[in-house]
Parts: structure tokens; C-alpha cells; sequence
């Protein structure tokens, strides 16, 4: 489900060129394919990065080994992550990049963040936990509040989680590291996050998407 003003909004954003006609940077190296997932009842949205090489051939969020690592973490079947009723995806950026020389995906697109997130965002005020994966997306969903480096961040999970002085209509931000397999040392290294952290980030995700069963 989405309201005619999201739905509008939506449209506009899978028809952007922006990063090619009118580009902040270098132009988006080939054709523009938004992946994004949204609706006006979902009450988790998932903020990453930017589509990778897989996910830019699927047109699918997630399609690759970071997704399968990002629902167990969750604890979520395929089907209810990508039941947009349920669960909104949001990157920082909406297009692949493009690669580095070495191979190495690019940073997101900034166009994607000035010209269309705030305005998203807007949009879906039902909204009630956002997860922000990764330093692009801690930046913009935390601003000043995150801390010096993603490990801190992280690590303060508690600070942003139990905010007893944020807005009533904000929703709780999670900082999360990339679930990408890359970070196999940095979780290693860090068992408090599936020790101390997951489990209470998979109960407030059981407890919306069974929720989210019952609405008409």
C-alpha cells in the first residue's frame, strides 16, 4: 500500500537521471536502475549503502550474500523482508556506483541524499525503527549524535535505541555495521554484537512484522 503522495514520489525516483544529466560528481557510469522498496504501513525500514553488482541485475534489494547475513540477523524469511507492507528499504544510494579501479564498489551517489531522502522520509512517518547499516547511512540518520568511528557507534547502540528524549513521532535508529562478509573479523572481534545487541533487535522485528499480519 501507498499513499497517491509516496506513490508519486516513487514513480519520480525509478525515472531519476539526475546522476547523469545533472551530476554532483563524475556521472553514474551507465544506465540508472533505482532499487528501493517502500509502502505507507511498513513500520521497519532498512537503510544501507547502495545496490552492489548483483543487486543492480536483480532490481531486488539484498539478492546476495550481505542479504542472507542481514535476514538472519533479523530473524526474517525472505518472504517478510521483501513484503514491502512489512519492511521499507531505503540506501543512501539508489543506483550501483560503479567500481574503483581495484574493484571496489564506489561510495553512494550523493544526488540520491539531496534530492529525494528527506523528502521519502516524509512520506513514511509510520516508520518505527530504522536500521542504519554502515558509516553513509550512520552519517545521515544519526548527524552529530554518532560517535568518531562506526565501532563506537555501534557500540553505543543503547544510547539511540533507549532515547528517552526523542521525538514521540521519531523512530528508533539502530546503527549496524555492513553485514557484508567482509566484516567477518570485525564480529569476531566484537561478540557483544550477537551477543547483546541481535536479540533485541530480532524481538522489536518479530513483534512488528507479527503485528503487521493483523492490519486490514
Amino acid at each position: 500500500m501507498t499513499t497517491a503522495p509516496l506513490h508519486s514520489l516513487v514513480k519520480d525516483i525509478r525515472s531519476c537521471r539526475i546522476c547523469i544529466e545533472r551530476p554532483l560528481r563524475n556521472p553514474l557510469p551507465h544506465t540508472p536502475k533505482p532499487v528501493l522498496q517502500v509502502s505507507a504501513t511498513a513500520r521497519i525500514c532498512i537503510c544501507g549503502q547502495a545496490p552492489g553488482t548483483r543487486v543492480h541485475k536483480s532490481g531486488q534489494p539484498f539478492t546476495d550474500r550481505s542479504g542472507d547475513r542481514l535476514r538472519d540477523w533479523l530473524g526474517l524469511e525472505a518472504t517478510d523482508f521483501y513484503d514491502s507492507s512489512k519492511v521499507a528499504i531505503v540506501p543512501m544510494g539508489f543506483c550501483f556506483p560503479g567500481q574503483n579501479a581495484s574493484g571496489s564498489d564506489l561510495p553512494p551517489r550523493p544526488e540520491c541524499r539531496a534530492s529525494w531522502h528527506d523528502q521519502l522520509f516524509a512520506e513514511m512517518p509510520q516508520i518505527e525503527i530504522l536500521l542504519a547499516i554502515g558509516q553513509y547511512a550512520i552519517a545521515y540518520h544519526l548527524g552529530l549524535r554518532r560517535k568518531a568511528s562506526l565501532t563506537e557507534t555501534v557500540s553505543a547502540w543503547r544510547e539511540y535505541w533507549y532515547d528517552t528524549e526523542r521525538d514521540n513521532a521519531a523512530p528508533r535508529i539502530m546503527p549496524l555495521p555492513h553485514p557484508s562478509w567482509r566484516n567477518n573479523a570485525w564480529l569476531k572481534r566484537n561478540i557483544w554484537f550477537e551477543q547483546e545487541l541481535l536479540p533485541v533487535l530480532r524481538q522489536e522485528v518479530t513483534r512488528l512484522t507479527g503485528e503487521a499480519d493483523l492490519l486490514p
